[in-house]
């Protein structure tokens, strides 16, 4: 379904992170990936020992996770989407090893006003958390296409897919606020990529929304178990696996696809629930 085709895979921060399920399926599949994890790169500057630490063991647990699950031969490279250089080397990078991309997950996110399952009120939030969220959990899409186009790496009608949540749309039950506007914001950027891209070069833009998910990182964040439970209690498919996404992801990334500029969701018909 996927050969010869190499999809970009970023976000990916431990073993049960959903971009993990991804790229494994792609793999499944008999696509290629390369990924991208945060880590410290060569263009951080002045970087507090906290900061540093906090880093490296992000790396450290992302690299050993892609060994582990999808081989040691898959390309891995840290990535900090805030910084220019950053992104504009892995794009340097990856034309020079000859790697051509058929696409990307966004599966980016931050939010520092989520801190031990509890979050800013909105009121509270500074424009620095604010600007700071919308910069790696939205815009970053636009940086990510940028520096992948001009740099020659995208492919003419490659497939774009971002991740988002219901709460881009609804107030949830339980606390996502300031990350809320963001996802609003992916989506709406997805949608701009979908029109800019496809018109000019065939390229695909999609977003998802998956059921709450408490398996990774960032679903661990915010949720509860009770949350969880209620979303399966109420869904009428009961709450979509990992599994669902992954498949629902690779549906997209498919060339013979014409899909583009959707807002669809994996997530059992939670979003029907009101």
């Amino acid at each position: 379904m996927l050969s010869n085709n190499t999809f970009l895979i970023t976000g990916i921060a431990d073993e049960n992170s959903l971009a993990m399920k991804t790229a494994e399926k792609v793999l499944q599949n008999n696509g290629n990936v390369v990924c991208t994890g945060l880590g410290v790169t060569q263009f951080h500057q002045n970087l507090s020992e906290k900061a540093s630490d906090f880093l490296n063991k992000n790396y450290d647990d992302f690299k050993s996770a892609v060994e582990k699950v999808l081989g040691k031969d898959i390309y891995t490279e840290p990535l900090d989407v805030t910084i220019p250089e950053s992104l504009t080397f892995l794009a340097t990078d990856l034309k020079e090893k000859n790697i051509e991309l058929n696409g990307f997950l966004h599966a980016i996110a931050m939010d520092k006003t989520i801190r031990n399952k509890s979050v800013k009120p909105m009121l509270e939030v500074t424009p620095e958390e604010f600007n700071d969220t919308m910069n790696v959990s939205a815009f970053s899409l636009v940086s990510l296409c940028h520096a992948l186009l001009y740099g020659g790496v995208l492919q003419n009608g490659a497939s774009i897919v971002s991740l988002s949540y219901i709460a881009a749309e609804k107030v949830s039950f339980f606390p996502y606020i300031n990350m809320s506007i963001a996802k609003a914001a992916l989506e709406r950027l997805t949608i701009e990529m979908a029109y800019e891209l496809g018109n000019k070069y065939g390229i695909r833009a999609n977003a998802l929304r998956f059921s709450p998910y408490m398996g990774s990182k960032a679903g661990n964040a915010t949720l509860k178990d009770e949350d969880v439970e209620r979303a399966h209690r109420i869904s009428p498919l009961g709450n979509a696996l990992p599994e669902d996404l992954a498949h629902e992801i690779v549906h997209l990334f498919r060339p013979e696809t014409r899909i583009t500029g959707e807002i669809r969701h994996v997530d059992g018909g939670f979003h029907i629930m009101g």
